[in-house]
């Protein structure tokens, strides 16, 4: 036993003790344990991955619309609140979920199975934002090659594609170029352009007659999926790496973005506009909602993307620096990227001469139609263009890095002996299987179902799971026991603030945004398209879906169990027997009872299956109660003999057992 132990410490493996009867299926117990999950290679790659899921393109469309709408800068004021009561506490709790159990999104409700379901949630969600994502990753590609030319092709007018509606910035004024022409019934080259020729909208009648597959698009997507697929091939060994250059570039083109816009004229007219206070704001509930939202999405809370990066972190890495590092970093790139949309959008109001809040759109409409037309206005505008195009496009590679390697981290550690070894075409069929079905988005009407996507597969049903995920380690397995864990990891507890904020704040403030956006709830439409009642519908369950994942799972997990109801919760509530480190050598204080060969007075908590054979009871959950085991080794010896019943192994280890008596359960 000692020399398997030296094996381990020279080798970092996953510990044969750490897998569950599920996991290992009818193996054998002499076969070598699957291959080894991976680590980041470096520190460094671990805090860009996730400065880089963080920081997307909800940073650049979503945040400087929503600061102007919501009193300018006074809505700095609730962001940075959120950002304190929701955003920080949150990302650390994820974050330590993670890199102490060294586990995905599935394999990481260990902690407690009664809430795996939360952790099946968590995968659907991220599957159905992945598919659309890509696709607006796609998007991106389509402007960017569109980009490579030394005209763009949304300057002018008078193309197939454009109607006579159409009116290019230059004659937009009158021949003095004081006062506007009427402008409303008018449509800008950059908006024919992005509605008529990429998405191709007037060839659909709706989301139910969808029309024909753009095959420019579908070539885009193919090749977002390609990119995807080659970064994700080895796991974090092959992104940690890509994000060396995906995390940081953008700030690079953002700054070239920000230094051309404040230079160009009428740029201060915008940031003006973006930044005025209006603190009667402040007393609207829906600046604090709006601020509380924009937190909760921007930093990926609850889609497992961070759960995932810091599950393979080493066990001691200082994930409390690097949340106040990637949160506040987040925040200021928002700021930041303001300043750089709000300057050129100025420009382009005083050479519009229309107000600044005419030309200001949120969403996609900023990105494909506001600012590729602003860019039409500047010297060497096909450069400018596809600088913007590429930062968008390394903004959005990053959170899709996330999604996938969720996805196939949380499926892998629940198997990790067939697709551990095979995570690489795992891989590519994930990536295959998405791609066919984002192949609808690829269609004339593909628009109307990425909005529907967008609108409903993250909305309240993620804020379920994350107060679900809450209120599951701070009640169920315990603050105390959850702040023990990150003294383990750390070398100190969290603090009251932490305390508080995951105990009452965090799950008060979701449970607020949860009612007010029932509440609020409004149908989706794009542009003067109203959706069907039936396309709502699907909506909706597809946002309830992912909600009814959670007492779907509560109910396998206490139909496994024997007793009553109240001892089948009880029993499916506590921790399982593998529940800790993954390593040995991190395995201390109540985990080190868990290890082959402890010598630890700690009392072992096991619980027993019913109907777990006798080879397969060393991997099962059982609950037994001792002062402590002078050697474990006589068990496990046992459990993998040919005695017929966990009864017999006991009662032969009797004389091992010192102090209380042994309970068996099941």
């Amino acid at each position: 036993m000692k020399k398997l132990q030296g094996a381990h410490l020279r080798k970092p493996v996953t510990p044969d003790l750490l897998m569950t009867p599920s996991d290992q299926g009818d193996v054998d117990l002499d076969v070598d344990f699957a291959a080894h999950r991976g680590n980041w290679t470096g520190k460094l790659d671990f805090l860009l991955s996730c400065i880089g899921y963080c920081v997307g393109l909800g940073n650049v469309w979503r945040f400087p619309y929503r600061a102007y709408t919501n009193g300018g800068g006074a809505f700095l004021v609730p962001y940075f609140l959120m950002l304190a009561i929701c955003g920080i506490p949150l990302f650390f709790l994820e974050l330590s979920l993670g890199q102490f159990s060294s586990l995905g999104p599935l394999a990481v409700w260990k902690i407690s199975p009664l809430f795996k379901g939360a952790g099946a949630a968590m995968l659907l969600i991220v599957g159905l934002v992945a598919i659309y994502y890509n696709m607006i990753i796609a998007y991106v590609l389509f402007y960017l090659f569109a980009s490579l030319t030394s005209d763009l092709p949304w300057e002018h007018c008078g193309n197939w594609w454009n109607t006579e509606l159409c009116l290019e910035h230059r004659v937009s004024k009158d021949g003095n170029g004081a006062l506007p022409l009427n402008l409303t019934c008018t449509v800008s080259p950059s908006e024919e352009y992005w509605s008529r020729y990429v998405l191709h909208i007037q060839g659909s009648q709706g989301i139910g007659s969808p029309g024909e597959i753009r095959w420019n698009l579908c070539l885009c997507l193919l090749l977002a999926w390609v990119i995807v697929f080659l970064c994700i091939l080895k796991g974090v060994k092959s992104s940690g790496k890509v994000v060396y250059f995906t995390a940081t570039f953008p700030y690079l083109i953002l700054l070239m973005l920000l230094v051309r816009g404040v230079t160009l004229p009428g740029a201060w007219k915008g940031i003006q506009f973006y930044l005025t206070p209006q603190f009667h704001h402040l007393l609207s509930s829906k600046v604090w909602i709006e601020a509380a939202l924009q937190i909760f999405y921007s930093l990926g809370v609850g889609f497992g993307g961070l759960l995932t990066f810091a599950s393979y972190n080493t066990f001691h890495q200082n994930i409390y620096r690097d949340t106040f590092i990637v949160t506040l970093g987040n925040a200021i790139t928002s700021i930041l990227a303001g300043f750089a949309i709000f300057s050129v959008l100025g420009y382009m109001s005083q050479e519009l001469g229309v107000p600044v809040d005419q030309v200001a759109k949120a969403g996609p409409g900023l990105a494909f139609v506001v600012y590729p037309q602003a860019m039409t206005m500047l010297p060497l505008s096909p450069f400018w263009s596809f600088l913007f195009f590429f930062m968008l496009l390394t903004l959005g590679l990053d959170s899709q890095f996330a999604f996938l390697e969720t996805i196939v981290t949380a499926v892998t550690d629940e198997f990790p002996y067939y697709l551990r070894p095979k995570k690489a075409v795992f891989s590519g069929l994930i990536c295959v299987a998405m791609y066919l079905m984002g192949l609808i988005l690829t269609t004339d009407g593909g628009m109307y179902w990425l909005v529907l996507l967008d609108d409903y597969s993250a909305s309240f049903g993620l804020m379920v799971v994350v107060i679900t995920t809450c209120l599951a380690v701070t009640r169920v397995y315990g603050i105390q026991r959850f702040c023990r864990d990150i003294h383990m990891m750390l070398g100190f507890k969290p603090g009251l603030y932490f305390r508080a904020c995951w105990l009452f704040l965090s799950p008060a403030t979701l449970l607020a945004l949860m009612v007010y956006s029932i509440v609020k709830y409004q149908p989706s439409e794009y542009g003067s398209y109203r959706f069907p009642p039936w396309a709502e519908l699907l909506g909706i369950l597809m946002g309830l879906l992912s909600c009814l994942m959670i007492p779907a799972g509560m109910l396998v997990a206490v139909l496994r169990e024997e007793g009553s109801l109240w001892e089948r919760l009880q029993q499916a509530s506590r921790p399982a027997m593998d529940w800790g480190p993954s390593l040995e050598e991190n395995r201390t204080g109540m985990y080190v009872a868990t290890l082959a060969g402890s010598q630890s007075p700690k009392p072992l908590m096991v619980h027993m299956r019913k109907g777990t054979s006798a080879r397969g009871l060393l991997y099962a959950r059982m609950t037994v109660s001792a002062t402590y085991i002078r050697s474990t080794d006589k068990m496990l010896s046992c459990l993998q003999g040919a005695h017929s019943s966990a009864e017999t192994c006991l009662g032969d280890f009797k004389p091992e057992i010192c102090g209380e008596e042994v309970t068996v359960v099941g």
